[in-house]
């Protein structure tokens, strides 16, 4: 077994034996391996590294009292994967191939899921970059689509705490741009942000809708969810949020687990009031409380900055019971590995 302090894993690169890559070259893929080889090989002119010609997906592997290790829901990875790829030019990957990578690399790291009980996962990352020489502005010639994992801890530090959070003054996406597939560059847009809000003691920064700026889309890579007061689980909707997995979970384990009104809809900053718990949803986040949030000089706390809301609590244990293999799970969520 390896020698890890699963207790104190923090959200950071750890490099495991295991990576799956696979080339597109000549209209088709390649069968793919598995390397030991953490470093990619690309051309300097490789549009990835130019015109961010690239996506990228996130998804965890959750270890079972009994041993085994569950997939989360990867299907609805492969489709968004899909669907991001697209936006940019590249090529269709087979959702087959995309779930074999992942069970691939997770079986042969498997020594490195956490065990049960120490709340870590592993955090698993397919990649899809244009490579090649090229460089006109244009598809690449080439892609290389790439599979690594590490065991994470929490994303936010303090666990199911309410956290604050500060509303920004930039735009994360343009209204009809990237914003909702999973690219680098929506990305490096929010360093700047992110990094203006901590240095002011805030977790992240909260995104309005770039046209009118007066609605709540994103809260720094998370998607942002609120209770209201005649208990509605309510979601923003705009055409430049990435649609969470989680988010969708939550969607419907509001409705059919809580039984809850779950909607979509516009989240407006001037009605606040209407919310009594709120939070970021999200596959690194899970669920973070959302104690506060700044706005200007202006400062509104949901249910508490302390404690986090009924409701948001049995939506974060129904959840990751569901995760880990302790609640049934809807029927097609959860891809069981036995580890042999």
């Amino acid at each position: 077994m390896v020698n890890i302090n699963w207790d104190e894993l923090g959200f950071s690169y750890m490099k495991t034996p295991f990576r799956y890559l696979s080339h597109w070259k000549n209209g088709e893929w390649d069968e793919g391996t598995l390397t030991e080889d953490n470093q990619l090989h690309i051309s300097e002119s490789s549009p990835a590294l130019h015109y961010g010609q690239q996506c990228f997906e996130g998804l965890k592997a959750y270890r079972c009292k009994d041993g085994s290790i569950n997939l989360f829901r990867m299907d609805q990875n492969a489709k968004r994967f899909n669907q991001s790829g697209s936006r940019l030019m590249m090529p269709h990957l087979p959702e087959e191939k995309f779930m074999d990578a992942i069970k691939q690399v997770v079986l042969a790291n498997h020594e490195y899921v956490p065990p049960y009980g120490t709340g870590g996962t592993m955090y698993i990352r397919p990649l899809l970059i244009g490579v090649g020489d090229f460089m006109g502005i244009g598809a690449a010639p080439e892609y290389i689509f790439t599979v690594f994992c590490m065991p994470v801890g929490l994303y936010f530090k303090g666990g199911l705490k309410p956290t604050n959070f500060l509303i920004s003054d930039y735009d994360r996406a343009a209204p009809v741009g990237t914003g909702a597939v999973k690219v680098g560059g929506n990305y490096a847009a929010s360093l700047l942000p992110g990094t203006e809000a901590k240095k002011r003691s805030f977790s992240d920064c909260i995104y309005l809708d770039p046209q009118t700026h007066t609605k709540i889309e994103e809260v720094g890579s998370a998607n942002f969810f609120g209770i209201t007061k005649d208990n509605q689980f309510i979601t923003p909707t705009s055409p430049s949020i990435l649609p969470s997995i989680t988010k969708y979970s939550l969607l419907y384990l509001a409705k059919e687990r809580l039984g809850m009104e779950a909607i979509e809809d516009d989240v407006y900053l001037n009605e606040l009031d209407k919310l009594s718990e709120a939070g970021a949803c999200g596959t690194a986040a899970v669920i973070t409380p959302i104690g506060g949030i700044q706005n200007g000089e202006e400062f509104h706390v949901f249910h508490s900055e302390e404690e986090v809301g009924p409701v948001t609590k049995k939506l974060y244990n129904e959840l990751i019971g569901i995760q880990f293999g302790d609640i049934e799970a809807p029927e097609g969520w959860i891809t069981n590995l036995t580890v042999e």
